[in-house]
């Protein structure tokens, strides 16, 4: 029995722990804007939704979740007509880009009819955010989705690369609490190590 309860016990911390850590992630270098929040009056704004490992013909499952997360970041009173979707992702095998799969999805799949770029020659997430930057250079707000650790490495590149672009960061709705909750810890395993290599403060909430 007192086994039983230390395993529930550990495993619940566990489940807390992954929470914590991707919300965390989430609200690490961007500023103040919520992603809920309704986009000001004359603001333009980007969302990046990075893709992952995409070696087939058909979009993959995270590549699915990753656009979704997309859509619901875009939060335009005119259902997204006034925010840019970029999906970026170059392709892994002998099939699409990445990006053109993402986006057929987005567009079969979910419906958006809103304006979408690609950016279809990246394999890593350093030349995903190289590749966006003339895509994004003119917008107000700057949205980048994926896992919430991705996201903020993807973020933290940004701000190597163009510091003044990074300032224009804000929250995407990537990070929903109990979203892959079972898988967070796992998320939370991998995003420590995949994150390394980033300096501390790149790692901080409100960096």
């Amino acid at each position: 029995m007192r086994r039983r309860t230390g395993l529930a016990v550990a495993g619940a911390a566990a489940l807390v722990w992954g929470e914590w850590l991707n919300r965390r992630w989430s609200r690490a270098l961007v500023g103040d804007t919520e992603s809920g929040d309704t986009e000001g009056a004359g603001a333009s704004s980007a969302v990046v939704v990075l893709g992952y490992r995409n070696s087939r013909a058909t979009v993959n499952v995270v590549n699915r979740w990753r656009v979704r997360a997309g859509i619901r970041s875009v939060t335009t009173p005119d259902g997204g007509h006034g925010t840019r979707v970029i999906f970026s992702g170059g392709t892994t095998g002998d099939g699409p880009t990445e990006a053109r799969l993402m986006a057929d999805y987005a567009r079969s799949a979910l419906g958006f009819d809103g304006p979408v770029l690609l950016e279809d020659r990246s394999t890593t997430t350093w030349e995903n955010i190289t590749n966006v930057i003339p895509l994004i250079e003119d917008v107000d707000r700057i949205k980048i989705v994926s896992q919430p650790a991705h996201a903020l490495k993807a973020r933290a590149y940004l701000r190597r690369q163009r510091p003044d672009l990074a300032e224009r960061l804000v929250r995407a709705d990537d990070y929903r609490p109990g979203e892959w909750i079972v898988l967070k810890p796992l998320l939370a395993l991998y995003g420590l190590w995949t994150l390394r290599a980033l300096r501390p403060w790149e790692r901080q909430p409100g960096a």
